[in-house]
């Protein structure tokens, strides 16, 4: 008897219309995908049983030090870092211990109130559940805001912690220059490092932490200023285990003794060398070289730092000794340098209107904006003795003695309202700094206002000089006080720049200042510290 093979059967297939097979979740009993599932638990069941945050901090605390508002990095970090900006939600997640076992999809700031000392982050993560299943979750974190001083802070609180000091001197009788240096300053920053700024007789003194920092402000002098510097330094300790030295260092750094509308007598040797021109010259300008100009024939000659410390010569006459004249007459010969165009004036002494009639008959670079009836300052050289031994050569040689004016005409003057500081729409910031030990002397405080008021008209007059300085609106000028306006911010001191008298009138004197230069609004910036929302009433 045989066996006979059972034939082969084809398979049926299955409806179109039919599922794969599902199973019923075991924790809600809904029907899932049998193929897909993941622990046999629905997509609503895996969120509510399944905490991929389990292993991330929700709770945490930031260190910021008051004094310099900077944020603490573990271990010894210290970063800048504003509210609800890009760094500081960087350190916020950093400081979160599990967050790289995640993925982070997105993270945010929750606003609280600032004086909650709170911040609220949202973040978004992701993480594999189960195998093929992804899961998303989102939580908040809130951060403890705690005070905790940087060392640089408790160095700055502590007397003798500097390392490097830079000490700024010029060799002059009065501040112009360091005015103008300055502004300089403080339009680009450079003070932002020092821990301490003292103001001594003939400069400043600016304290450092770090020696770098030190080098770094002297190279911004070097760009800006005609000087030159030296270094010394002073063992403080050492370890004789490990040989490892700490040193104090200090920069000596001297500015060149000359302003600008100084009189200059050069040793005739220099101003052979330098375009052969008159060693009778005004300084127009210092920058980083210093520029002489001839009255007399418009020459223009720069004196670079190297070739004057090769052989340096000091200022015949400062602005102190300038002497107000009035012009008789005056006639442009023709021949014009940028701002300056020469002229031939007739003045005569401010001081000897009515008594004599004495003249003087020049040259002057200023025939562009003299008239007849204008008030020019200048150096009166006929009569006056000069202990200078530049000046002394000049006279001795007969070639060079001819060509000695008897006036030097240098700007122009301005009628001036003596509470001009109350109407002006623009100031100037100041740095806050630290007083000698000894309180100035009541002329030396009358001095220091009359080189800053000097200073504020160079400023008005000079559109050259104006450019290079940061102006700002003064939005205050009609404010009642009847003192002077000092603020102090950040290291900043934002000073009026006249005193305001009570019971007097502001309106005396305004059709002096009518032929003054003004400032325009558009050359003037808005003080961000001044900006604050008030609400209407």
């Amino acid at each position: 008897m045989s066996m006979d093979l059972d034939a082969p059967v084809a398979m049926q297939a299955l409806p179109a219309g039919q599922t794969n097979a599902t199973i019923l979740c075991c924790n809600c009993g809904a029907p899932i995908d049998g193929t897909s599932a993941a622990g046999a638990l629905c997509s609503d069941c895996i969120k509510l049983t399944v905490d991929i945050s389990q292993g991330v901090q929700r709770e945490a605390t930031l260190h910021i030090c008051r004094d310099c508002d900077r944020w603490l990095q573990p271990p010894n970090q210290w970063l800048v870092a504003t509210p609800e900006s890009r760094e500081l939600l960087a350190l916020c997640l950093r400081k979160l211990r599990g967050l790289a076992k995640v993925r982070i999809i997105d993270a945010s700031f929750i606003w609280t109130e600032p004086h909650s000392r709170r911040i609220k982050v949202k973040i978004t993560i992701q993480q594999e559940a189960f195998q093929g299943t992804i899961l998303q979750q989102t939580f908040e974190v809130e951060y403890v805001v705690a005070y905790h001083q940087c060392p640089d802070c408790q160095k700055s609180y502590t007397a003798n912690t500097w390392r490097a000091v830079v000490q700024v001197r010029q060799k002059v009788p009065h501040k112009r220059t360091f005015l103008y240096l300055e502004q300089l300053i403080l339009k680009h920053s450079a003070h932002r490092d020092t821990i301490n700024i003292k103001e001594v007789k003939d400069g400043l003194d600016f304290y450092y932490s770090q020696r770098n920092q030190a080098e770094k402000f002297i190279d911004f002098l070097n760009s800006v200023a005609p000087v030159r510097s030296k270094k010394s330094q002073e063992l403080i300790s050492m370890d004789i285990h490990t040989s490892s030295k700490s040193y104090k260092f200090s920069f000596s750094v001297e500015l060149v003794p000359i302003c600008k509308d100084d009189l200059v007598a050069l040793p005739i040797k220099l101003a052979k060398s330098t375009g052969n021109i008159s060693p009778l010259t005004l300084c127009y300008r210092v920058g980083t070289a210093i520029n002489l100009l001839d009255p007399q024939t418009l020459q223009t000659a720069e004196v670079s730092t190297p070739v004057y410390w090769r052989s340096p010569f000091t200022s015949l006459a400062d602005v102190q000794e300038l002497v107000e004249f009035v012009v008789m007459d005056i006639e442009p010969l023709g021949p014009s340098k940028g701002r300056f165009l020469l002229a031939e004036a007739t003045v005569a002494r401010a001081s000897d209107l009515g008594s004599n009639d004495v003249t003087y008959y020049t040259r002057t670079h200023l025939g562009a904006i003299l008239h007849p009836g204008d008030s020019v300052l200048g150096y009166s050289l006929t009569g006056t003795n000069f202990n200078n031994e530049n000046f002394e050569a000049l006279e001795q040689k007969s070639s060079l003695s001819s060509q000695i004016p008897d006036v030097m005409l240098v700007k122009k003057s301005y009628p001036r309202n003596k509470k001009k500081g109350k109407t002006r729409n623009w100031k100037l910031k100041r740095m806050g700094r630290e007083e000698s030990d000894m309180a100035p002397r009541k002329q030396d405080q009358d001095r220091i206002e009359k080189d800053f008021e000097t200073f504020l008209r160079d400023v008005e007059e000079d559109s050259e000089l104006r450019s290079a300085l940061a102006l700002y609106k003064n939005s205050n000028k009609n404010g009642a006080g009847g003192k002077n306006r000092v603020e102090k911010m950040e290291g900043v001191e934002e000073t009026a720049e006249a005193e305001d008298h009570e019971g007097e009138s502001i309106d005396d004197g305004e059709d002096e200042d009518e032929d003054a230069p003004q400032i325009e609004m558009d050359e003037l910036l808005d003080d961000m510290d001044e900006l604050d929302i008030q609400d209407e009433e």
